[in-house]
């Protein structure tokens, strides 16, 4: 029944788009057609095949490693020998994380690997979609690289797109995210394969959207062509590794500011809410109401909710988060996401509730993007300052492109709650509880979930993973047990494999800080 929710859902999506054409006769159903069937096939290719299954965990376990160096460099740079204490900080965490990723990418650019792998999507969708080249290079960077960096592997066209065209550029990274902020919300708990896989759907769901709201009227100057030529600007290996981590630097610095601004805007706001509440109840002689920025967004964001396949008392905790998401920032709203897996929220009726996995997984999807308020001016302030002449074209298209991205992101939602299943959301849901519990030191919180997990996912294509991280939970409770007792050998032979090779980071952490002397 969900999974029907999520297909009526696209149709909304799709029927509300078309309604808001600026030229409904000219739009072009060819792009219509191949760019939900690309969403569908690469959905299919990555969530429902061995090699797609394959390629998903080799993603969990990239970031993975990544996101542990960052944290293992920042114990050693802020901590005490290598220990945690500063890289339990977040800015902390994030900084690291952040700079060492980007550094990682200025190297793959460096040796040409991005621009190989952006060249083969861009290819793909010109030739099915009829795209012209530039938007479709755009578009297909937009998925590893930002909004402001992506335009400037089409540089040279800026100034000659076609209004489409620079429609079909804006919304596609309102649709995306960049490949080091990826890593960030990693750290934060979501999962690495949801995430790319979200990414790569969204970048055909981008151009839907956008050429159902600005279809192409004019003949695009790269129509039919691709060609990617970007120049080298780092001499060597270990050039590129220093550019990348300074453009990590600033980036976080960025990101770390936008964090401490919006978190005290929001919390200014819940509480002039508050204080607005408790004014109406003493006028109206009634008790207050619990006013909050969450919960407005959540009425005004609801349909959405309702229509992307989630169960009907977790439509008010999804919708509060797309309200996040377009109000504030999208690194907010993973913030609370994680937060609130294994958690209660509340719900329509008034108690208390934990979501549900699935509500989880279809979020990932649906916050995968930089759709907000703040981004359409960094978007008209990037992409300006590389063509000025376009200034007041990007002011025009900024606001509607937002809301473009912002709808190719709840369209790619509806396409993964269509074709996900019940073990893939149980596998991502249980192991983040998992991570948290660990993280809270609830040693045999954690054995038990992942206990319940691997008896969930018997028979299932997740059934080895989960035996694998219940097997490393046993050693660690086995672990704690040890050390509780004063067994210090006993316990060292047993944390020795889980600092080594668990497949859980925060394991991995756990484990190395009982060891260090």
């Amino acid at each position: 029944m969900l999974r029907l929710s999520s297909l009526a859902g696209i149709l909304a999506i799709l029927a509300l788009a078309w309604a808001c054409s600026r030229d409904r006769r000219r739009v072009s159903w060819r792009v219509l057609a191949w760019g939900l069937g690309l969403q569908v096939v690469f959905a299919l290719l990555i969530l429902h095949t061995p090699p797609g299954r394959w390629l998903f965990e080799i993603i969990n376990d990239a970031f993975a490693a990544v996101t542990g160096y960052a944290t293992r460099s920042a114990g050693v740079v802020f901590g005490d020998g290598g220990s945690l204490s500063m890289a339990g900080i977040l800015a902390v965490q994030i900084a690291a994380i952040i700079i060492f990723f980007a550094s990682l990418m200025g190297v793959l650019y460096h040796l040409g690997v991005m621009q190989r792998v952006v060249q083969g999507a861009a290819w793909i969708m010109a030739r099915t979609m009829g795209t012209s080249g530039a938007e479709s290079l755009a578009c297909a960077s937009n998925v590893f690289v930002g909004m402001t960096e992506a335009p400037l592997l089409v540089r040279p066209y800026l100034a000659t797109l076609t209004e489409s065209e620079l429609m079909a550029l804006m919304t596609g990274g309102f649709a995306t995210i960049a490949g080091t902020v990826m890593a960030l919300y990693v750290g934060f708990g979501a999962e690495a394969g949801h995430l790319l896989t979200a990414g790569v759907m969204s970048a055909p769901g981008a151009f839907v959207i956008a050429k159902l709201l600005v279809p192409e009227t004019e003949t695009p100057r790269t129509l039919g062509t691709v060609r990617l030529n970007v120049e080298r600007t780092t001499v060597n290996v270990v050039d590129a590794a220093a550019t990348g981590a300074a453009d990590g630097l600033r980036l976080a610095l960025n990101v770390t500011a936008m964090l401490l601004a919006f978190i005290a805007i929001l919390y200014l706001i819940d509480g002039l809410l508050a204080l607005a509440d408790r004014g109406v109840a003493t006028v109206l002689g009634v008790s207050p109401r619990g006013w909050s920025l969450a919960g407005l967004l959540g009425l005004l964001f609801r349909p959405f909710a309702w229509v992307m396949g989630v169960r009907p008392e977790d439509a008010s905790a999804l919708a509060s988060l797309l309200g996040t998401q377009v109000a504030a920032n999208e690194l907010f709203a993973y913030q609370r996401l994680t937060s609130l897996a294994g958690e209660t929220c509340a719900v329509g009726t008034g108690l208390l509730q934990e979501i549900a996995p699935r509500t989880f997984v279809v979020a990932t999807y649906a916050l995968c993007g930089f759709a907000n308020v703040g981004s359409i001016a960094i978007q008209i302030g990037g992409i300006g300052s590389l063509v000025p002449e376009r200034r007041g074209d990007l002011a025009r298209l900024g606001p509607r492109a937002m809301a473009a991205g912002a709808l190719a992101c709840w369209l790619t939602a509806c396409v993964a709650g269509l074709l996900l299943t019940d073990d893939r959301e149980t596998w991502s849901y249980e192991r983040l509880l998992v991570r948290k519990q660990v993280e809270a030191g609830r040693i045999a919180e954690a054995a038990e979930t992942a206990h319940r997990m691997a008896s969930s996912l018997a028979g299932t294509d997740w059934e080895e993973p989960s035996l694998r991280l219940r097997e490393s939970m046993e050693r660690a409770r086995a672990a704690e047990a040890a050390l509780a007792a004063g067994r210090a050998d006993e316990a060292r032979a047993l944390l020795a494999p889980l600092a080594a090779q668990s497949d859980l980071p925060a394991l991995r952490r756990w484990a190395e800080q009982r060891l260090a002397p």
